[in-house]
């Protein structure tokens, strides 16, 4: 991408399914028949072969246990930003995060995309701003390491201690409750890695378990029309024998390149999804660990590129979507993920008899966010559409204040351009387009879409940034009784301006962004400005 049949007594708070070390008790046992014997000796004998036939597993043929959990994938660093806390643009209730990877200068650092420091993506992209927002709509994140670009932590630090301490840093700074581990391309088969991934995830959960916040993990592997590659099997293996406690294994259901002209999408994802089931069948049945059908299948995740593959013949539909949501809910699988948000509409322009690989549309003929609402629909989580984005404070009480503002108080008459920051009322919006006069905390009308999305609430601690000077070298000190050619510039507040037009006794203005009919040209950029270039 780039489980249960003999009931237990639990707390009414607490689900078995999402704690990692929860197991099925084993069933009661029964009388076997001479018959039964013997079937039971020969495949324990199969399995003690360790030749080439396989070992066989029992199946248990109950209904499925887990409730399909939707958790699409969100490309955090891709231009445009993804407003994965709104609920207008995203109709799930938690997004999986991707990619945390190694900082290029250090190779211990974790990044995001190898292009944001943690803070600055903090202050950049809004991001922690914006989790702490789809958390109080009563969603949340995976937190999602690795990807097919750049180098993942384990693969680049190669100091033990430090990779750990990195892990430990993500999962405090985001106080992550789920994992994903996406291990692709040469990774996979990268043994020192591996081996520094699984000491570090099993320390760090081990320490999030005794602190009373478990920490579910996930695998993400690529796989085949026949399930798992070998390599992805000894992955799975070495992290069950290396103490990680598995929440599951979700698989990429994409770019099988079978070099069919007209690939049956739906047909190769479930077969791979079998084929998945049937070697962790086996693998735990291997490890000591009995399993029932439906707990296998509630550790089983797809993750299906929607549209247009990597691969030019394959294209996942709507209809291979609605298909393996079907499925997804008939075999209880425990997840449902999808590459990505970003692409969730339909690509602008004459695309006619052209493949279009894009990471910003699906390339296929669909209405915006239409995938997104297949998955959505999957019962595991509530779908976040009729939730509100955020509680907006009592707007008769709040005031913002500009010293404590981190962006432009919202004013009537000025004129937004698209990606603009705002505060109004204790809340950060961002503009969608260029509007002026919508008041950002107002439900817009009967099927229409808001001109602003909602980042989240100021905190209480924060304060306004500086504005950053353009140029340098201003030293004249605007005065009101001077006339001011086009061209002049002078300083005003300690910040640099530039005359439009002749002017005289108008001071520059201090509120931002800047009236289009004010003679003066600010020579800085204001924060929560979108970037011109």
């Amino acid at each position: 991408m780039t489980d249960r049949a003999t009931p237990v007594a639990v707390r009414p708070e607490y689900d078995p399914l999402a704690d990692p070390d929860w197991q099925e008790p084993e069933q009661p046992r029964t009388r076997l028949s001479w018959t039964r014997l013997g079937f039971l000796l020969l495949v324990l004998a199969l399995a003690g072969a360790g030749g080439t036939l396989e070992v066989m597993h029992l199946r248990n043929t109950s209904g499925p246990t887990a409730k399909s959990w939707a958790v699409p994938y969100v490309d955090v660093t891709l231009t445009p930003t993804f407003q994965f806390q709104d609920p207008t643009a995203n109709p799930a209730n938690d997004v999986a995060l991707g990619f945390v990877v190694a900082d290029p200068k250090n190779a211990c650092t974790p990044s995001w995309g190898g292009a944001y420091t943690l803070d600055e993506a903090a202050s950049s992209l809004e991001l922690d701003r914006r989790i702490n927002q789809l958390r109080q709509a009563g969603g949340d994140i995976t937190l999602s390491l690795g990807g097919l670009a750049n180098k993942e932590l384990a693969v680049a630090c190669t100091d033990q201690a430090r990779l750990t301490k990195a892990y430990r840093q993500l999962i405090k700074r985001y106080d992550v409750n789920t994992l994903d581990l996406d291990i692709e391309g040469t990774a996979v088969a990268d043994q020192a890695s591996l081996g520094r991934r699984v000491a570090a995830v099993a320390a760090v959960q081990k320490e999030r378990k005794a602190a009373g916040k478990p920490l579910a993990v996930w695998l993400t592997l690529p796989v085949t029309p026949e399930g798992l590659t070998n390599d992805g099997v000894a992955v799975v293996r070495g992290m069950l024998e290396g103490g990680v406690a598995l929440r599951g294994v979700n698989v990429m259901t994409m770019d099988y390149n079978t070099g069919d002209t007209r690939p049956d999408m739906l047909e190769l994802s479930t077969g791979a999804l079998n084929g998945t089931h049937k070697q962790m069948s086996d693998l735990y049945l291997r490890l000591g660990q009995k399993l029932t059908s439906p707990q296998v299948w509630s550790r089983i995740g797809a993750t299906p590129m929607i549209g247009q593959n990597d691969v030019d013949a394959e294209r996942f539909t709507l209809d291979d979507a609605a298909g393996l949501a079907k499925f997804a809910v008939d075999n209880g699988l425990g997840r449902v993920s999808m590459w990505s948000l970003n692409r969730d509409a339909a690509c602008r322009g004459t695309f006619a008899n052209v493949v279009v690989h894009s990471n910003t549309c699906s390339g296929v003929d669909q209405d915006a966010l239409a995938f997104s609402k297949v998955f959505a629909g999957l019962p595991g989580k509530a779908a976040g559409g009729d939730v509100d984005s955020v509680e907006i404070p009592d707007q008769a009480t709040t005031v913002d204040d500009p010293r404590t503002s981190p962006y432009p108080i919202w004013r009537l008459t000025a004129m937004y351009a698209g990606g603009y920051k705002v505060v109004w009322h204790g809340v950060v919006y961002e503009a969608k387009w260029a509007n002026s006069g919508v008041d950002p905390s107002a439900a817009p009308p009967a099927g229409t879409q808001s001109a602003w999305s909602v980042i989240g609430p100021v905190s209480p601690v924060e304060k306004a940034p500086r504005p950053t000077p353009a140029v340098t070298g201003v030293k004249r000190i605007w005065a009101p009784g001077i006339l001011y050619q086009r061209g002049a510039r002078v300083m005003f507040n300690g910040l640099p301006y530039e005359a439009k037009w002749a002017t005289k006794g108008e001071s520059p203005s201090t509120e931002f962004p800047i009236d289009a009919d004010d003679p003066w040209k600010p020579l800085f950029d204001v924060p929560g400005e979108p970037a011109t270039n």
